[in-house]
């Protein structure tokens, strides 16, 4: 029998007032992660010019996605071992960290790592946040507080592109960078008072440092070949095949390891739940082909419809305030339907018929119409994201919260980066490899073939078409098990060993 006694305090319940403010405090260090996803991206040719290096400007957002990426998992972990406050503090404390490096970088090789730093730090903010409203909220009540981080996300995506560009133009691009202290210090200070008051599930543990590292390592390998193939390398190239091969052995190692350790950095029984599984497999894939469609979609506008960069980003706002919408809507529903997932599965069907049009009629499709089609597309998405969330919370022990949650988002994040992959092979394959020939300029010049472009986004729908169906697959297969509603469910899941 399991001897560690778990860490749990039994104080009253919280009020509205409580999960208020606590919700506050998370969705301000939660912004501080996702608008720094979005702020950077405008800036850098600004970046670039003022250091003196535009040829590896891509690892500023790379150097980024590798660290926060790796990270997640492990943030998770440790809100299990150490509690959720001082772990989400000390996340911020390293962003912030790594903001006033970014910002005080003399050249670009010197931001570069200090992206990294920052990467380090923001991993765990977002996967931190849904944990913790997980250890506020029953399960049953959870799906309508998710709308809250939606609008986290919708709120980044729309002020972090036009914030960055202005404040590089107008000011200097290191702002980009200072603004992070006052909103770090801000999500510090409401974090810190508002979590003393968390309800607390942490055991003591011993943390797997070699799955730790062996896990670190494979997500690396794995992540640098996916944003250097095809483009730093081809994908046939011997680079490429080393980080694939390297990757391949050191999830293999990771696996051993998980199996030989007494207490592994994943649970078995965490790896094991079949609604955990289920849930994240339909999450990455959903997550993933929507990260791809807003990488590539402004390419479409641009090429195929003939808008300006400006209008081509305007163009996917149907498709991001989309997914909010749905989200609302599905999170409001779990409070009053038994079979919640029938949501999603409804929502991911209509996704998938949006997309094959998108296929079948790619070039074809008038801009007001093809606008109308994203955002129902989106809407279908939205609905998938809370129902994921809280029925993977639902079926882990309060102990595994955090852990659950964290590898839930870091599959998520791998997701994104295969389907983005997927993708990118698909249009840079299609134009020969050539990144130069989809550049701004060469979009001016009207160099781009449309036909060629018409062609290739046939395929990227179908493709965007197969995720959302694999989405609705995996979560039509996933356990649907009824959500705890209140303390005494909680504290029943909580006895249960």
């Amino acid at each position: 029998m399991d001897k560690r006694v778990e860490t749990q305090t039994h104080a009253a319940p919280l009020t509205h007032a409580d999960i208020r403010s606590i919700l506050i405090g998370v969705m301000v260090a939660m912004f501080l992660a996702a608008l720094d996803q979005t702020i950077v991206a405008t800036a850098l040719p600004t970046i670039g010019r003022e250091l003196g290096d535009v040829t590896h400007l891509p690892w500023i957002v790379t150097a980024y996605l590798l660290a926060s990426t790796a990270v997640t998992p492990l943030y998770g972990k440790l809100a299990d071992i150490h509690g959720r406050r001082v772990v989400l503090l000390s996340g911020i404390v390293i962003f912030i960290i790594g903001s006033i490096a970014c910002a005080l970088a003399p050249n670009l090789w010197l931001l570069i790592v200090a992206r990294f730093i920052q990467g380090l730090g923001g991993g765990g903010l977002i996967a931190l946040a849904q944990t913790i409203v997980g250890d506020m909220v029953p399960p049953r009540e959870r799906g309508r507080y998710q709308v809250y981080f939606a609008s986290v996300f919708l709120s980044s995506s729309l002020i972090g592109p036009v914030l960055g560009g202005v404040l590089a133009e107008k000011l200097h691009w290191s702002v980009i960078f200072w603004i992070n202290l006052p909103l770090g210090l801000g999500a510090y200070w409401m974090s810190s008072a508002a979590l003393k008051r968390l309800p607390r599930h942490e055991r003591p543990h011993k943390l797997d440092v070699l799955g730790a590292m062996l896990m670190t390592a494979g997500t690396l390998s794995l992540l640098l070949a996916l944003s250097s193939g095809g483009t730093a390398y081809p994908w046939r190239s011997a680079p490429i095949a080393g980080l694939i091969a390297a990757t391949l052995v050191l999830w293999g190692l990771f696996a051993w390891r998980q199996r030989m350790t007494s207490e592994p950095l994943i649970p078995l029984d965490v790896m094991n739940n079949r609604v955990v599984r289920a849930g994240t497999i339909a999450a990455g894939f959903g997550m993933g082909t929507f990260i791809g469609l807003t990488i590539y979609l402004p390419l479409y506008f641009e090429t195929v419809m003939g808008l300006s960069a400006t209008y081509s980003g305007l163009g996917l706002l149907p498709l991001t305030c989309g997914t909010v919408i749905g989200a609302t809507c599905s999170g409001r529903a779990m409070l009053k339907l038994a079979h919640y997932k029938r949501v999603p599965m409804v929502g991911l069907a209509i996704a998938s018929a949006g997309a094959a049009v998108m296929s079948i009629f790619s070039g074809h499709i008038p801009l007001l119409p093809f606008c109308a089609i994203l955002a129902v597309v989106s809407l279908g998405l939205g609905t998938l994201l809370p129902v994921a969330t809280v029925s993977i919370q639902n079926a882990v022990k309060p102990h595994q919260l955090g852990t659950a949650t964290a590898v839930a988002n870091f599959f998520r994040q791998i997701g994104g980066a295969l389907i983005v992959a997927a993708f990118g092979a698909i249009v840079l394959g299609g134009v020969g490899g050539q990144t130069t020939q989809l550049s701004p300029e060469a979009l001016k010049l009207g160099t781009v073939d449309r036909e060629t472009m018409v062609t290739l986004f046939r395929y990227v729908f179908g493709a965007a078409f197969l995720g959302f169906a694999l989405a609705w697959a995996f979560i039509t297969w996933m356990e649907e098990r009824p959500l705890r509603g209140g303390a005494a469910d909680a504290a029943k899941a909580a006895a249960l060993e």
